[in-house]
């Protein structure tokens, strides 16, 4: 690795996957880690060191960093070391300048004024992470999955409100559990708390989208629900998105099924979404793209939330804190209707019975489309899938030739 460079003239960026820049730190720290020799039969079995019927949610330490220097993006470069180190005056930590992994491979750098990773750099660095942990790729057999999270943050230290003259750029892959699982969740819409504003940045994946709904979804989930849902900020009277997910509506006549998802500026633009919906058109299933307003939730005969980690899950209810008689509730506006329910001081659309633990059969056959298409099962017609191969960990520098553990730590590093 090159010694640390004073360069006072131009920013310099890091690039990393578990990491990279855009700017100026002056090191590129290295790690040894146990990986599988590039000669070995590609894939690797999974490994035996973790219990893959129970695999949680919890990071390991199996990632990738990448550099970048002088206005642009070098090549990837394995890095082990799950711990990013970075100033503590960066704006990423003082002032929410970080993005993690969207719809687009930039993901969406331009809301939080990050220069823009190019395509191919992002698709490489991607591959070469997926490759050279490909033990930790679950069993099919699972039902565990492997996540891949591409971030990009400002990173140098500054006190100024200004463009950083750093960026790091990072993908961590990890293996996962299910995170709601596949049964049917409740879930509560916060009226006390507005997710994202308008003309604002509620279609990015931005740290400040996430953080403040915390307390709130903690506290519901206290009260019994899985899950919370937003309405638009403005009026709250049309339906924006769940907070970890999408929103899917299905609408039901017959063999006639409809899909509708919302339309509003404030969503999230999910990929996982879109999956589901090409998936529902190539059924031969229509696919309505509207503002959907609160009032309409009981014409759904199923309602699914939608997100990279989630997949699709199932809602049994949506729940309201609102009085029946406020011009604003369902029961104002269609009086009677066999989902809905009221009491006194809220009101509930219910999609699923209690006694019933499985999903909708909509909500049942775009997940079994789905999971097919991603073990292989099915054929993709859509290209989605892309193949990795040993080759492309093979390309990145940094990759420890030995698994001693001797290698360099961040610290170490003159």
């Amino acid at each position: 690795m090159p010694s640390p460079v004073a360069n006072t003239t131009a920013p310099r960026a890091r690039f990393y996957a578990f990491g990279g820049s855009f700017g100026g730190l002056d090191f590129e720290p290295t790690y040894n880690f146990p990986t599988t020799n590039i000669i070995s039969p590609f894939p690797p079995p999974p490994v035996n060191t973790i219990d893959w019927s129970n695999v949680g949610f919890r990071v390991r330490e199996v990632a990738l960093h990448y550099s970048v220097h002088t206005k642009k993006w070098t090549p990837p470069q394995f890095v082990a070391d799950p711990y990013i180190r970075i100033h503590g005056m960066a704006p990423a930590l003082n002032y929410g300048q970080q993005a993690y992994e969207g719809r687009k491979p930039s993901a969406r750098p331009e809301y939080i004024s990050c220069p823009p990773v190019p395509v191919e750099h992002f698709v490489n660095a991607v591959k070469a992470t997926v490759s050279l942990n490909a033990e930790y790729v679950p069993p099919h057999e699972t039902g565990a999955a492997r996540y891949i999270r591409p971030q990009i943050y400002g990173s140098s230290g500054q006190l100024g409100l200004s463009p950083p003259e750093e960026y790091m750029f990072c993908v961590y892959v990890l293996p996962t559990g299910v995170y709601h699982g596949t049964h049917p969740v409740d879930a509560l819409i916060l009226d006390d708390f507005d997710r994202a504003a308008p003309n604002g940045t509620g279609s990015a994946k931005v740290g400040g989208n996430y953080a403040p709904v915390l307390r709130w979804s903690d506290k519901a989930r206290t009260e019994g629900y899985g899950i919370t849902l937003h309405l638009n900020s403005a009026t709250h009277s049309e339906v924006d998105e769940f907070s970890t997910s999408g929103f899917i509506g299905a609408l039901v006549d017959g063999d006639n099924v409809t899909l509708v998802v919302p339309d509003s500026k404030n969503v999230i633009k999910s990929v996982t979404a879109d999956s589901i919906t090409d998936i529902g058109k190539s059924f031969g299933w229509n696919l309505e793209r509207r503002s959907i307003k609160y009032t309409e939730l009981p014409n759904f005969s199923e309602v699914m939330a939608a997100g990279t980690t989630a997949a699709l899950v199932p809602i049994r209810t949506i729940s309201r804190c609102i009085d029946p008689s406020s011009p604003d509730s369902i029961s104002a506006a269609v009086k009677q209707h066999p989902r809905l329910s009221s009491d006194k001081q809220a009101e509930k659309v219910n999609y699923i019975e209690e006694s019933q633990e499985d999903a909708g059969p909509v909500c049942l056959k775009l997940l079994t489309q789905l999971k097919a298409i991603q073990l292989g099962k099915a054929k993709d017609e859509f290209g989605w899938c892309a193949p990795v191969t040993a080759e492309d960990g093979a390309k990145i520098t940094g990759v420890p030739k030995a698994t001693k553990g001797d290698g360099q730590t961040v610290d170490q590093l003159d």
